[in-house]
């Protein structure tokens, strides 16, 4: 049996081999993708409105939504769809033109932005209202007289078309924000809380930043060595002052009927939000196909208000007019649910509550899909999320801003590429001191191959993990690469010792020791680690659990391989 063949065949190099097969997969790499990545989508923006989606957050990187092509123009990176929209919204209003991506072609049309001013004047205008007879059975017209304020509105420019995007990835793995650019913020409970309200104002920070549109996100909690809890909320491509003024305040919550608001976000106005089986899900008799050849699904679960909201809803409705519609009756105004002033879903109200002063209400809604299964986890997704918006309309407690970093996307350019500069410098200095020092092909060469492995295998377990990857992060990969260098001496030293003292024992012996050391430096490197998982607030995180993952896979993948390799090139030698 060949040498090449022989080592090929060694479990510790099959081993190895399929572990960066996998890894090159997890990764992906695709050289030459060009375009424009969209990062996020603005709620009821020109875009939102031609159709186009806002990507998830847990998508992976090349696998978004790319921009190739403006009215047939190719777009090649950010800046050059940033030019193109920017001389089309420069044109003026109403202009249509065609976006075309990777997976679709959307039509949009420039909007016009006005500037509504309400003046210090009155008005009497007609006003006209459809009102149910219940004695002709009909519906009626009926004008009155209201007295309005009146506004003025002044055209202040074109909108922009509300989208964000940046340039299209070339693999999966994850940039942090020190590698691609954003804003991270660090917020901390002006008091103790419980896990409990820490894990709702998490809800409450996501929903409130999905709703202003902001998709790319990582809200997660952290605490430190003395055991202070903190929020940590990571944004790409949004700037400092816009993050400060979505998450500084502590929110607020709305239910209007009409423009009267009825009830409050929170425990002031509502006592209990069901999410338990027995009072919400699906509705049994609410599913069914759409005109359109797709499904539609209701959801339901029920609330208790408090008697002061109970009251007020009763007094808004008592003279509401009742109206006819699907097969069932309700009032003419409808339930809107603000989040901060924006409204996020609107609800029909059942004629049977009409001047109740009830404290129990059933909230219901629907969700769609191509088929029943993807219209009911639309359903049940969106019945979770107004869940949360109810009991999160506003934030249990008090939050404050601890530290605000921003990072420019031009900067964190520069980060990778310096990143990638430093590290490719570290280990050709390796390779060159590896070299001088055993002055043996059969050690050096298999040494720079299994450097070179460590890292393919851990930049795929981190693109397989989803892990942002930041400075930290990659500072770990280099320390991780760096104690594989020290065992893979310690290896080498063990195999070649008789060879210097005739002293070295057998090869089984020479394995035993050269593993002794490696484990040993092993558990005291991932033991050291564990401290730095919680230390500054979790801001180390990163850190050390890349260090614990980029040691373990070279004590337990690529070390093992390395070593079958020289004990084989040796042996052929003696």
């Amino acid at each position: 049996m060949s040498l090449i063949k022989r080592i090929l065949t060694n479990w510790r190099v099959v081993l190895l081999l399929v572990m960066l097969i996998f890894a090159v997969i997890a990764i992906s790499p695709h050289p030459w993708n060009e375009g424009a990545a969209i990062r996020s989508v603005a709620k009821e923006s020109t875009a939102e409105l031609s159709g186009i989606p806002a990507p998830s957050p847990r998508i992976a990187p090349v696998a978004r939504e790319r921009i190739i092509a403006i009215n047939n123009q190719p777009v090649m990176d950010a800046a050059d769809y940033y030019q193109q929209v920017n001389a089309i919204l420069g044109l003026g209003p109403n202009k249509t033109f065609t976006l075309q991506t990777n997976e679709n072609l959307y039509s949009l049309t420039t909007r016009a932005e006005y500037e509504t001013i309400t003046l210090n004047e009155t008005e009497w205008v007609n006003v006209t209202e459809f009102v149910y007879n219940e004695t002709t059975n009909e519906t009626v017209n009926i004008t009155t007289l209201q007295l309005l304020n009146k506004t003025e509105q002044h055209y202040v420019g074109v909108e922009d078309v509300g989208l964000t995007v940046f340039d299209a990835p070339k693999n999966n793995v994850r940039q942090g924000l020190d590698l691609s650019g954003g804003t991270r913020v660090i917020l901390q409970p002006d008091e103790v809380v419980s896990q409990a309200d820490l894990d709702i104002i998490v809800s409450n920070i996501k929903e409130r930043l999905n709703v202003f549109g902001l998709s790319d996100l990582v809200v997660r909690t952290a605490t430190d060595l003395d055991g202070n809890d903190f929020i940590i909320v990571e944004i790409a491509g949004a700037n400092q002052e816009e993050v400060r003024d979505l998450i500084a305040k502590q929110g607020k919550f709305e239910a209007k009927i009409g423009n009267e608001t009825v009830f409050f976000g929170g425990d002031k106005d509502i006592t209990y939000v069901c999410r338990s089986a027995d009072c919400s899900g699906i509705d049994p008799r609410g599913c069914g196909p759409t005109g359109d050849g797709g499904y539609a699904c209701r959801f339901r679960f029920s609330i208790s208000l408090s008697p002061a909201a109970a009251s007020r809803q009763a007094a808004v409705t008592e003279n509401m007019d009742v109206v006819f519609d699907q097969g069932g009756s309700y009032l003419a105004e409808s339930l809107d649910l603000y989040l901060d002033d924006r409204q996020v879903d609107s609800l029909r109200i059942s004629s049977d509550l009409k001047g109740r002063a009830t404290t129990n209400i059933e909230i219901s809604g629907s969700g769609s899909g191509r088929n029943q299964q993807e219209a009911v986890n639309d359903a049940l997704a969106n019945m979770k999320q107004m869940q949360t918006v109810l009991i999160t309309g506003s934030l249990p407690v008090k939050l404050k801003i601890v530290k605000t970093d921003a990072v420019s996307p031009v900067l964190g350019k520069e980060f990778v590429h310096n990143a990638i500069l430093v590290g490719l410098l570290a280990m050709l200095s390796v390779v060159i001191v590896v070299f001088i020092r055993f002055r043996e092909p059969r050690v050096s060469i298999p040494m720079i191959l299994t450097l070179g492995s460590e890292a393919v295998l851990i930049l795929g377990f981190a693109a397989a993990a989803g892990w942002n990857l930041d400075l930290a992060a990659i500072a770990a990969i280099i320390i991780a690469i760096g104690t594989g260098v020290d065992h893979q001496i310690v290896i080498a030293d063990e195999m070649l010792r008789d060879q210097k003292t005739g002293e070295g024992g057998t090869w089984k012996e020479r394995i035993s020791r050269a593993l002794f050391i490696i484990v040993a430096a092993y558990v005291t490197t991932a033991a050291a680690m564990i401290p730095l998982i919680s230390a500054g607030a979790g801001m180390l995180r990163g850190f050390a659990i890349t260090t614990i993952v980029g040691v373990s896979i070279g004590v337990f993948i690529t070390r093992p391989a390395f070593a079958a390799m020289v004990e084989l090139l040796v042996r052929k030698d003696e």
